[in-house]
């Protein structure tokens, strides 16, 4: 199977490791621990949580219900009521985002040390069929042994090649929870769940937003039957939704980022002040050594396993 057998010192010994505390891996962690195990939890930032927790679904629906708000006050004034444009104070609000993160977290933590569940911060590779090298954000390295080891290790943001990530104009879905600016005019390149989340935050705290979608509509794989009047709400909130359009070039100038489309519905050229890149996640599979463990990690760095007789 070419499974490596350790030679590192061990320094901590457990029943079960747990590898990444998102949703998946701190249920999982818990769960083991309630059922009488010795559980050692291993994630590699400062925090448990994940990336659900930490910069996804919590971050975006705290903004999304100040989003809320918003368009429900705007939509009022059909009905006779309307309130002064809001003064949106993004320091402000980047606190209360924060603040919710932070009272999970901190739970999240609470609960681990409830049931002396063992958390070690670092990034882990395994080294064999029954250990993992962490190693944590200082370069100090620590090897885990494990009777069973659970791999919850989540996704990171995937990258298109040719975008210029080192200017700041230019933001993953993470960079756009920082709440930066509000700019004028946003391109989102993307538009799945993460994109138009991001979109109708800033769409509400005064950006123009211009939405791309390589696909012929928006949340590809979801039904069209729902997608189609909710296009329609969103059309009459952003400034322009082009799909069956590919970003082919970005470009930074000194007026803002020129971006190039191909499509029949886009026109060649345009120029924004920021751009959201958010075509979607990767697995990370392939970062965490799997294969010195005996485990398959296909291309796209999901490992196959077997419920019941499918083969997922």
């Amino acid at each position: 199977t070419g499974v490596q057998t350790c030679a590192l010192p061990i320094y901590e010994q457990a029943e079960v490791v747990v590898l990444g505390s998102g949703p998946g891996g701190y249920t999982a962690a818990f769960r083991a621990a309630d059922l009488g195990k010795n559980v050692v939890l291993i994630e590699k930032e400062e925090v448990l949580g994940g990336v659900c927790l930490n910069v996804g679904c919590i971050p975006s629906k705290a903004l999304l219900h100040v989003a809320e708000v918003v368009s429900e006050a705007n939509e009022f004034e059909e009905l006779g009521i309307k309130f002064n444009k809001p003064k949106i104070d993004t320091d402000k609000l980047r606190a209360h985002k924060d603040g919710v993160i932070s009272k999970l977290t901190t739970g999240l933590k609470g609960m681990a040390k409830q049931r002396k569940v063992t958390t070690i911060h670092g990034f882990g590779k395994f080294t064999s069929a029954n250990t993992i090298e962490v190693e944590a954000a200082d370069g100090s390295k620590k090897t885990v042994g494990f009777e069973n080891c659970i791999i919850a290790a989540g996704s990171s943001v995937t990258k298109l090649p040719f975008i210029p990530w080192e200017d700041e104009r230019v933001w993953d879905s993470t960079e756009a929870l920082e709440l930066h600016n509000i700019p004028k005019r946003l391109l989102v390149v993307g538009g799945g769940i993460i994109g138009l989340e991001m979109a109708t935050v800033y769409s509400a705290l005064g950006a123009k937003v211009t939405v791309v979608e390589l696909s012929p509509g928006l949340i590809p794989g979801a039904d069209r039957d729902l997608i189609r009047p909710f296009e329609k709400t969103l059309k009459k909130r952003y400034e322009n939704i082009y799909t069956s359009t590919k970003v082919t070039e970005l470009t930074t100038t000194t007026k803002g980022m020129v971006c190039k489309f191909e499509s029949a519905k886009a026109p060649e050229e345009d120029t924004f002040d920021n751009v959201l890149v958010a075509i979607g996640r990767s697995p990370n599979g392939k970062l965490i050594d799997a294969d010195k463990a005996g485990v398959v990690v296909n291309d796209h760095g999901f490992i196959p396993v077997e419920i019941g007789r499918a083969h997922v």
